[in-house]
C-alpha cells in the first residue's frame, strides 16, 4: 500500500463514510445554521431519537460534531475545521486533475499547430 495511504492525520475516509448517509448529510446541514439537539434535529425526519442518536454517534465519532452538556441538554455542534479538511481534499483533487486537463490541452495545442 502506497504510504500516502495510511499517512497519519484527519480520518477522511470515517468522515467520508458518514456522509455517505443522506440523514447525516441533512443533520450536517441543518447544524450549519445553529447547534441542535438530538431532539430538534429529530424534527424534520420521521425518524425515533434513538436513530438520530445513532447518526449523531456516527458523525461524533468521525470527528465532524462534538456534543456538550448544558444542564440537561446536551446540543451538537459542527466542527466547521474538519468539514473544511473534506473541502480541501477534494479541492486538492480539483486542482490536480484541472492542471491534468491544462496540460493536455497545451499538448494538444502544440501538436495541432506542429501538423
Amino acid at each position: 500500500m502506497p504510504s500516502s495511504l495510511v499517512a497519519p492525520g484527519p480520518d477522511l475516509d470515517s468522515m467520508f463514510a458518514a456522509l455517505g448517509d443522506p440523514v447525516r448529510r441533512a443533520l450536517v446541514a441543518r447544524l450549519t445554521r445553529s447547534d441542535a439537539t438530538v431532539g430538534e434535529l429529530a424534527q424534520p425526519f420521521g425518524l425515533t431519537p434513538q436513530a438520530i442518536s445513532h447518526h449523531v454517534g456516527v458523525l461524533r465519532r468521525c470527528g465532524l460534531i462534538e456534543q456538550r452538556r448544558e444542564g440537561t441538554r446536551r446540543p451538537c455542534r459542527l466542527r466547521v475545521d474538519q468539514l473544511s479538511l473534506l473541502g480541501t481534499w477534494i479541492d486538492d483533487q480539483r486542482r490536480a486533475w484541472d492542471d491534468r486537463l491544462d496540460a493536455l490541452e497545451q499538448h494538444l495545442t502544440e501538436d495541432g499547430a506542429a501538423r
